[in-house]
């Protein structure tokens, strides 16, 4: 992706800049048409799904996979989803099906059913009557990075062994990973699959992992268009870059050849030329609007003795059926020096193809690449990295302002503070990659919710410690910013930065739309004033001793209740002797615990216990900021500054009530306070948006909805 240097200079009264344009990407939705169901799929509009507050129910209900898979084998009874249930409402919402379709598990299907036969490869992704090409182009992806791959579809399940009709899958969900279970009753007509299938018919692991992203959606109509992007993140968690091709960098052949060498995944499409066009082929025979997966990159000399490379890109089509086009090569055996070799490039199948990659720059449009880690693509150079995840929202008439063209509203956006103070490269620069997602859009479609155009602008700022005003971005220009606003799920840019202090501001295009939405920058060898976490899930020193005491204390159940995580976080803080704190009360533990225990148990396993050090090491972080005396106390003054620092907009009301009740006479906090107040926040604001479901910012509770918010 290229590189973002935009420069502005300060003018005395007025910062001249040039206004924010925006940008429609188009979705991929192509579907093969099904012999004889004569099915048109409904229109791009999204499906409702489950609130937060039911995704807690549905952790409560089916609690661990192991678990209730056990429980089920026991009592000699096949799993049904109660969440998800073998009916119409999982298919569609817009318009019925224009078939009776069946609902079978795949022991009803055939004889001898697979999870997985043969080991999980591209060949077992072929796309059904579902225009949901964009995420088969991802799994087939998905297949080629094993160790990825088994994360999101986890191996040690089958039709034999404790087999009791229910599956699970991982996706990583706005910077958290979710399991996902579901029972294995798959829709079929006349014995047939409807959505995806394998190419061999007893093989079940993909149609199954469709149908767990479709839960997570909603529908599987709500699976209907988008960008491979979106489905590669939920795969991974990791970096996106989109690139349109008439625009890529001149090494874009390395950079695609690096990416999947690095365990990258890569899609590839060709836009529409109008869009309300129907989806026509291509002179060479390439659907136009249809999402392909790249698998292969490979380059070699001639064995012709003329001094040209033969370079070539290898690409698959999730319908798995259509004939190769016209613009394939067959020069890939030309690149084999022995039968294994022959053997790890011949195309699979006839879905699959080679072409030249000069014929896929003239035929391709856009090419989308999701990074496990962030390094750039157009260098050698492989960096530790340190992510930080801000999550935040727009709300019209609050925090909804707009871009930088509505000035009267802009400043009204969330800030986030961003602090550099070592450089990675000789020009006392440091590499930032900011990404802001829109999150849960897709799961609104149902209620008419579509993807906004949303972007960013970075804003160089010394020692302001309040929300920047108005006037300031009448005065200053930005110093770095998107390239345009997008109507993608999340747009990313790659910045080189000089040391200092910064503020993004993430922002929809116009003022007044409404969503939740979550920032992570991403940045080399810097220390953040924010919540830091390597990038890459390799466990700190710190993380091991916390794993070692804690699983000391949790016994064999590998759970802690609220003595045993006090005991926890006592030895670990007493170690920060610049804290100068006596540790953490018995009540404050009990209310980490009711933040943090999503399954009802009132104990935390190690994943929740991890989540929750993450956050009081960003608490932390903001706490030391505002301690400016050392005293290990911050005043009542300083902890309005802290609140909005950590993520908190609050009205006077509340800091009144927040003071009353954390402060002591002196009107200070200590860091125990400090904690129990952000955590009894956050809290808060979880449970309010738990119930507000139509996103109103109103909620009506009876008695017992409000106990529970209450004793929470």
């Amino acid at each position: 992706k290229k590189k973002l240097k935009i420069g502005h200079t300060k003018a005395k009264s007025t910062a001249r800049e040039q206004k924010f344009s925006e940008t429609s990407v188009q979705l991929t939705e192509a579907a093969p048409q099904t012999v004889g169901s004569g099915f048109t799929a409904p229109g791009n509009i999204y499906s409702a799904i489950l609130s937060r507050n039911e995704a807690v129910k549905d952790a409560r209900r089916l609690k661990d996979f192991q678990e209730l898979r056990d429980k089920y084998v026991r009592k000699k009874v096949l799993f049904e989803d109660p969440l998800f249930p073998a009916q119409d409402s999982s298919l569609f919402y817009s318009e019925k099906f224009p078939l009776k379709l069946e609902w079978k598990r795949p022991s009803d299907i055939c004889s001898n059913p697979q999870f997985i036969l043969g080991g999980a490869n591209r060949t077992d992704i072929c796309q059904g009557d579902l225009g949901d090409c964009w995420l088969l182009a991802a799994i087939t992806c998905l297949t080629l990075n094993d160790i990825v791959l088994k994360r999101v579809v986890p191996h040690d399940q089958s039709f034999t062994e404790n087999y009791a009709g229910i599956f699970h899958f991982q996706f990583w969900r706005y910077g958290e990973w979710v399991d996902v279970v579901v029972d294995d009753r798959l829709p079929t007509y006349k014995n047939q699959l409807v959505f995806t299938r394998s190419g061999q018919k007893n093989e079940f692991w993909s149609a199954l992992l469709e149908k767990a992203y479709a839960k997570l959606h909603g529908t599987y109509e709500a699976l209907k268009g988008g960008n491979s992007l979106e489905a590669m993140e939920d795969f991974t968690g990791g970096v996106t870059e989109f690139f349109e091709i008439t625009e890529a960098p001149k090494d874009l052949y390395n950079i695609m050849r690096k990416a999947l060498k690095r365990g990258s995944l890569m899609s590839c499409a060709i836009d529409i030329l109008v869009p309300t066009a129907q989806r026509t082929k291509t002179a060479s025979g390439l659907v136009r609007g249809h999402a392909y997966s790249v698998t292969g990159v490979e380059q070699g000399k001639r064995k012709d003795g003329k001094d040209l490379m033969i370079c070539l890109v290898r690409v698959r089509d999730p319908w798995g059926v259509a004939p190769p086009p016209a613009c394939k090569s067959n020069d890939w055996a030309a690149l084999a020096t022995s039968e294994q070799e022959k053997e790890r490039l011949r195309p699979t199948e006839q879905g699959e193809f080679w072409m030249c990659f000069e014929e896929f720059k003239k035929n391709f449009t856009k090419l989308e690449i999701c990074n496990v880690t962030p390094d750039t693509l157009e260098d050698d150079k492989m960096l530790k990295w340190n992510v930080t995840i801000h999550e935040g929202r727009w709300v019209k008439g609050c925090s909804a302002g707009g871009c930088r063209n509505f000035l009267d509203t802009y400043w009204t956006n969330s800030q986030f503070r961003l602090v550099l103070l070592e450089a990675d490269t000789k020009e006392k620069t440091c590499t930032v990659v900011v990404a802001l997602m829109q999150k849960d859009r897709r799961k609104e479609r149902c209620s008419g919710a579509t993807l906004h155009n949303i972007g960013f602008a970075i804003y160089e700022m010394k020692g302001n410690q309040q929300q920047l005003p108005k006037d300031f971005f009448i005065y200053n220009a930005s110093t770095a910013r998107c390239k345009s606003y997008a109507n993608m799920r999340e747009v990313t840019e790659r910045f080189c930065l000089k040391l200092g202090e910064y503020v993004i501001i993430p922002s929809t295009f116009d003022p007044h739309k409404e969503s939740e939405f979550l920032l992570r920058y991403v940045v080399h060898s810097v220390f953040l004033i924010s919540h830091v976490q390597p990038f890459e899930e390799e466990e700190t020193e710190e993380e091991k001793q916390f794993r070692a005491i804690f699983q000391q204390l949790a016994g064999d159940d590998m759970q802690i209740n609220a003595n045993e995580l006090r005991t926890v976080l006592n030895r670990v803080v007493a170690k920060h002797k610049e804290l100068k704190t006596e540790g953490f009360s018995l009540e404050s533990c009990r209310s980490m615990i009711a933040l943090m225990d999503t399954d009802g148990t009132g104990h935390l396993n190690l994943q929740e216990f991890k989540h929750l050090w993450n956050k009081i090491k960003k608490w932390k972080l903001v706490f030391t900021r505002f301690d400016t005396d050392k005293s290990s106390t911050i005043s009542s003054f300083e902890m309005r500054n802290a609140l909005t620092e950590a993520g908190f907009q609050l009205n006077n009301q509340l800091y009144d009530i927040i003071c009353m009740r954390y402060a002591n006479e002196h009107m200070e906090m200590d860091f125990d306070s400090y904690i129990s107040c952000l955590v009894r926040l956050e809290g808060m604001f979880r449970a309010f948006r738990a119930f507000d479901k139509d996103g109103d910012g109103i909620i009506k509770l009876n008695v017992f909805e409000v106990s529970s918010i209450f004793f929470s």
